[in-house]
């Protein structure tokens, strides 16, 4: 079992989730967090943690301080920037929830500066952590999907609208990841359309299609909507060879040997199930980042990845805009 702790900074609604999951894994090293009463409840559902109300305290180290080799950064996206720089310049590995920040050029910083302290910068990017995703990497990574010619994610429900923030940031974060992690670049062209039914005044986009062109020739396509009849969480991928099908509610995916050959006719030899599971991502990525602390060395959901999917936002706001 491993010796690193790690701290949490904001225990709000999804930070807790962290502290939840550290105190399980014998994990927890510490606790930052500015609302008393949820400092209180932390001490009631937590009698052995420590908690402090101010991250200087932790960072200084000192007599009774927990020594933590990183940080999760839950806290409101807006203050991403400057408490990642601060953890980065005391020599503490950081691991920042999505959106990495609200600004490509704080993201850029921020990966320079985990470069030249030599830690650790990852990003909340929970669906890579889906054995799923894992499972359809691996595959397009054997070549035996063929040549990757496009790719096709859809995350739209009856959601909850926002009044600053568009769609797309609000529900296409995690897709944007997953598209980038599985075609290994950043996209070399962009293009955004987006309707804004519910606020056309202000121009949040309700329904938001992009689409991605990679210098490799592939194509990624993404669609999300929070005003949609049904709840929609697919993604496929069509290749040389034939097509996957992942199923995000059923965490499945399928293998469809379906192409079209070089006579122009079609070839269908079936479909397989080739893979079927769920597991606790947050778990899954909270050991990922303790072992990129350990051994310096980080694969799924790094700060490059975080970078690109900001870039990405940020060009696509733009052009809706």
């Amino acid at each position: 079992m491993s010796d690193t702790k790690i701290g949490v900074i904001g225990a709000g609604n999804w930070g807790k989730n962290h502290v939840r999951t550290l105190h399980e894994m014998s994990a927890l090293g510490a606790v930052v967090e500015l609302d008393p009463s949820l400092r209180e409840s932390l001490v009631s559902d937590y009698p052995d943690a420590v908690i402090y109300d101010n991250l200087e305290t932790v960072l200084s180290g000192g007599e009774g301080v927990p020594d933590c080799s990183g940080f999760v950064i839950a806290t409101p996206a807006h203050v991403h920037y400057p408490i990642g720089m601060q953890c980065l310049e005391a020599g503490k590995g950081v691991l920042i929830e999505k959106p990495m920040t609200l600004d490509s050029v704080e993201s850029e910083k921020l990966v320079e500066a985990a470069e030249e302290a030599g830690q650790i910068l990852m990003v909340g990017h929970l669906l890579l952590f889906q054995p799923a995703v894992q499972a359809i990497k691996k595959y397009l990574d054997s070549g035996e999907l063929g040549t990757l010619h496009t790719l096709h994610q859809v995350r739209s429900k009856l959601g909850r609208a926002r009044a600053v923030e568009d769609v797309m940031w609000s529900f296409g974060v995690h897709d944007l990841a997953v598209l980038l992690y599985l075609t290994g670049e950043g996209p070399s062209r962009i293009q955004a359309m987006g309707h804004a039914g519910l606020q056309p005044d202000n121009g949040i986009s309700d329904d938001v299609h992009l689409q991605m062109e990679f210098g490799s020739g592939a194509q990624a396509y993404l669609h999300n909507s929070w005003l949609w009849p049904q709840v929609e969480r697919r993604l496929v991928v069509v290749g040389g060879q034939g097509m996957l099908v992942y199923d995000e509610l059923s965490q499945t995916v399928t293998l469809h040997r379906k192409t079209i050959d070089s006579d122009l006719q079609n070839v269908d030899e079936g479909e397989e199930e080739i893979f079927q599971g769920a597991a606790q991502p947050l778990q899954l990525e909270l050991e990922h980042f303790i072992s990129a602390i350990e051994t310096g060395e980080c694969s799924i959901a790094d700060g490059q990845n975080g970078l690109e999917v900001v870039r990405v936002l940020e060009e696509a706001a733009a052009q809706l805009k």
